[in-house]
């Protein structure tokens, strides 16, 4: 981490710090002959799937992320006041179990409908992932009626559902918030979420494909939803004690 100015006081945050210096090592590697493989896959399935379609999803994600960072589409609830790490943590770990079993049964509900329905998982998905950010956020004891705060939910999104050459240029903006948020413009219109929304999509549109398939659909959705909702809570999560280790509020 760049000069993380420490101030680890419990064994706790030891073994916190421990974990989010592998994940930081983790997200720093180059990307795998996997990774590309992958990422050239998503592309040939993109390829496949009808530009109508293609329009709809891009269509709701772009509304929802536009919601984010202009309006108020969500209750903001009040940064919790406390100091430790592993109380603001044990309070986080219930938030993400909550969400994530939501997101479990959204999946199996939409999936279980087909193509259809399918569809309709995106931008509900969508909106139960941004609640779970917005209250680990709060536990964090961050002020999420701030735009430079629900950029920063945005930046973990990106880092979490992308390809590793983004999450690589993604932490690095994480790592040094405080400076990057001196960049961002006044007008929160030119916020380049066109690159956000597109990588997103890629990246869902593999994990989720099957869900529009009959039958297994209904499976499939729930056990998508539940792992996606569940790495985008522990991502967030290190991306919180990135900010807690540089006392940065």
């Amino acid at each position: 981490m760049t000069n993380p100015r420490l101030k680890i006081t419990d064994l706790y945050e030891e073994i916190a710090f421990a974990e989010l210096t592998a994940w930081l090592y983790k997200i720093k590697q180059k990307p795998s002959i996997l990774n590309k493989l992958t990422k050239g896959t998503q592309r040939r399935i993109n390829n496949l799937i009808p530009e109508k379609v293609h329009k709809v999803i891009t269509y709701a994600i772009e509304k929802m992320v536009k919601g984010v960072l202009f309006g108020t589409k969500f209750l903001t609830p009040k940064p919790l006041r406390e100091n430790r790490l592993e109380l603001r943590e044990v309070k986080v770990n219930e938030i993400i179990k909550i969400y994530r079993n939501s997101a479990s049964a959204e999946g199996a509900i939409t999936g279980a409908g087909g193509i259809l329905m399918g569809f309709v998982d995106f931008p509900a998905f969508l909106t139960i992932k941004m609640k779970m950010l917005f209250e680990i956020s709060a536990a964090y004891g961050f002020d999420v009626k701030k735009l430079d705060e629900r950029l920063f939910l945005l930046h973990i999104f990106k880092l979490t559902f992308s390809s590793q050459e983004t999450r690589k240029k993604t932490v690095d903006i994480i790592e040094n918030w405080n400076d990057y948020v001196q960049t961002i413009p006044k007008d929160a219109e030119q916020f380049d979420w066109r690159e956000f929304q597109l990588e997103y999509r890629d990246y869902m549109d593999l994990a989720k494909l099957a869900q529009l398939i009959p039958i297994i659909g209904s499976g499939v959705g729930a056990v998508a939803n539940y792992s996606l909702a569940n790495k985008l809570g522990k991502t967030a999560m290190q991306c919180f004690r990135l900010r807690h280790f540089k006392q940065d509020h």
